[in-house]
């Protein structure tokens, strides 16, 4: 059991802080928490806020997938298909209860947002769906923060929004998002808002497509197949970055200096990705190779 300890003070230290109004020292307070005491204290507030966010998580975990599984079968039937409706209530309710169980969860609020925003929910509000969006975006949610900001630049016609959509996007591409990196690059290829930067669109690109995203991937191999020189700070951080094993290999075949290898492993980023157009750009390139041999092999035929 854990007690206060008090301390006894000269009656002219009490006298002195009382005429000043100053607080006491601390080594002098009258009452002074044990060290022990402010440890377990320290160790059950972070045990509470852990079972709260796994709680939280949980919740979410479930409302994600009964809306994965509407995304899987809207295609197929109306939007507001009688059939969607349990799977849609399920969600929403298990939303909402992580907040309840978390209410700081920024997962929730953006799922919850979507949900009110894009589906026919019974009881969707879309007052309330950009709510809770713009929370989560302030709070620091990546996903929010690109939404919201696609959502401003393309939703709003009578309203000058540029300027805060791409403070949202820019916010989430500080958090390497890769739909808002890839849109950055964009605005940087075409100097749409902002000056035109191949250089800064070409490191955009290349994260993006680091994390997969597919447009992004055919947009830098295009972009190398065109010429565009890759700039010596995205060289530099790539050989950082990679294995000794991979410099050792780069140093003998050097896909580095090769803009076509690296444009097909972008493209093959893109294929992978599930996107057509990065399997007949492989083609596109496979084909020209056996033509440039074909020709480099005739020659050397008649002779």
């Amino acid at each position: 059991m854990f007690t206060l300890k008090s301390a006894t003070l000269p009656s002219s230290t009490i006298q002195s802080t009382a005429a000043t109004g100053k607080p006491f020292p601390p080594s002098q307070s009258p009452f002074i928490l044990p060290t022990n005491l402010i440890g377990f204290c320290g160790i059950t507030l972070q045990r509470w806020l852990h079972s709260r966010n796994k709680k939280a998580m949980e919740f979410i975990a479930k409302g994600w997938s009964a809306l994965k599984e509407v995304d899987r079968v809207i295609d197929y039937c109306e939007l507001n298909d009688r059939r969607l409706i349990p799977l849609l209530k399920t969600a929403k309710e298990n939303f909402e209860l992580a907040l309840e169980a978390d209410n700081s969860n920024t997962h929730a609020r953006y799922w919850l947002s979507k949900l009110h925003m894009k589906y026919h929910v019974p009881g969707a509000c879309k007052a309330i769906g950009a709510a809770l969006l713009v929370e989560a975006a302030n709070m620091g949610d990546p996903d929010a923060q690109y939404e919201l900001g696609c959502r401003l630049r393309v939703e709003n016609d009578y309203v000058q929004s540029d300027q805060q959509a791409f403070y949202y996007i820019e916010k989430a591409v500080d958090q390497l998002h890769p739909g808002a990196l890839y849109l950055l690059g964009a605005v940087y290829l075409t100097g749409d808002c902002v000056k035109k930067d191949i250089a800064s669109a070409l490191w955009c690109f290349h994260r993006a497509s680091e994390k997969g995203h597919a447009g992004a991937a055919i947009a830098y191999g295009s972009l190398l197949l065109r010429g565009v020189q890759v700039p010596e700070s995205l060289t530099k951080f790539n050989s950082k970055r990679s294995s000794a094993a991979k410099r050792a290999r780069i140093n003998v075949q050097s896909p580095l200096m090769n803009p076509v290898e690296m444009a097909k492993e972008q493209f093959g980023v893109a294929a992978r990705a599930g996107c057509n157009l990065g399997l007949k750009w492989l083609q596109r390139l496979e084909e020209e190779e056996k033509r440039l041999l074909t020709e480099n092999s005739s020659p050397a035929t008649v002779s």
